[in-house]
């Protein structure tokens, strides 16, 4: 879907991928018509955004196949999609049976990470819409944060000049605009917008930047309007936005209970008690844990947010709740002001297989239709800020982009 911000700008939010188990390129394309095109369906909508996840090998072959690319744009225009944004976070299998660490591997200081992103810009270029202004990728922030040393730093920090320099070869060869965002994440080298100020301070904005997970932001118990006034201070660019909520659970001893109930085997779930603020490290053990069993087996203190994304439009029963609240602010001090903050927004629910059994979709239609409500959420929000009807659509294929502030 598209949006209009008063300032001209725009808006583009769709849903991501990975929430689909797709892992070869006929598997993406199908999806697309069990889920995508069930979901602009139910939204009423012409064309619907994708954030679409690509495993490392689809991402591989794609990049090596011209006539490839173009025939995915085909199958993406024709059903109504259109995508300007990857997520490139996770590399491969994400929706295994058992996910927890693994997605943070390959991580910045290897090849295949960088590879990987490369494809992604690659392929992206070919299946944005003539008419986008540019395309995004979302990565880790460099590597889960440990073990960490100055030599892993500096191989980092030279992939990261060598992929800023291939993303300047993909816009000469392409005349698009690829950027890539690296998304603070509990437990991460980079948790937490200050430290992402501290580590990306010094690298090309012009193609680098972040991308800001709301519900992360919640969990490192940061305020949007503060985050958001540090990253422009220090000259980072917001590229994209997972509109995302996370569990918030205020006296965690009288809802263990409830939250057992979502402890799951397949991805990590750091809980961030509300002294982590003050903390020098927000993952310090006496305010963390990188699983929501061994938080309620250390009994933090205070109350809890743990990185468990909940669909955006049914929170949990009480006693828990979402962090809403906190999307909701920062989606008003990226948008309420005469300013967009950010042209790309993705709905990021990758939780949705392994919610509690009685909160769990049954079956793909379910699953399709809990997607369209949270798009909606979304759009009802966004509209609410003062956002408008975005209008016409475009087809994919390559035209020269120029970038615009955020």
């Amino acid at each position: 879907m598209r949006l209009r911000h008063a300032d001209g700008t725009t808006v583009h939010l769709g849903y991501c991928t990975n929430v689909h188990p797709a892992e070869d390129l006929p598997g993406v394309v199908a999806q697309l018509d069990t889920y995508a095109v069930a979901v602009r369906r139910a939204l009423g909508v012409d064309r619907l955004g994708l954030g679409l996840w690509l495993a490392a090998p689809v991402a591989a072959a794609l990049a090596a196949d011209p006539a490839a690319r173009r025939r995915l744009g085909h199958e993406l225009t024709v059903r109504g999609l259109e995508v300007v944004t990857l997520n490139g976070f996770p590399y491969a299998a994400f929706q295994a049976p058992v996910v927890k660490g693994a997605v943070y591997h390959p991580d910045w200081t290897t090849p295949q990470r960088s590879a990987y992103t490369l494809d992604l810009a690659r392929v992206l270029a070919d299946l944005l819409p003539d008419d986008a202004v540019r395309g995004s990728i979302s990565t880790l922030p460099l590597a889960w944060r440990s073990p960490w040393d100055a030599g892993r730093a500096a191989t980092a920090r030279r992939r990261l000049d060598a992929l800023a320099k291939g993303l300047a070869a993909v816009q000469r060869d392409t005349g698009r605009v690829i950027r890539v965002g690296f998304e603070p994440e509990p437990g991460c080298l980079v948790e937490s917008t200050g430290q992402a100020r501290e580590v990306f301070s010094d690298m090309d904005t012009d193609r680098l930047g972040i991308c800001l997970d709301l519900a992360h932001l919640a969990c490192a118990w940061e305020r949007p309007a503060d985050a958001l006034a540090g990253l422009r201070a220090a000259g980072l660019p917001v590229v994209k936005v997972q509109v995302s909520a996370a569990i918030e659970a205020p006296d965690p001893a009288g809802a263990s209970e409830a939250l057992r109930r979502f402890v799951e085997p397949r991805f990590l779930h750091q809980t961030r008690a509300a002294g982590v603020c003050g903390a020098a490290d927000p993952a310090d053990p006496a305010y963390a844990a990188d699983d929501l069993d061994a938080a309620l087996d250390a009994r933090l203190p205070g109350a809890w947010r743990v990185h468990y994304h909940v669909p955006l439009h049914a929170p949990p029963e009480p006693p828990l709740r979402s962090t809403v609240p906190v999307l909701r602010d920062a989606l008003a001090a990226l948008y309420a002001g005469p300013v967009a903050g950010c042209d790309h927004l993705d709905v990021e629910t990758y939780t949705w297989g392994v919610l509690p059994e009685a909160r769990r979709p049954r079956g793909d239609a379910e699953l399709a239709a809990g997607i369209a409500a949270e798009l909606a959420f979304a759009r009802d929000e966004l509209t609410a800020l003062g956002l408008a009807d975005g209008g016409g659509v475009g087809a994919p294929g390559p035209r020269a982009a120029e970038g615009v502030p955020s």
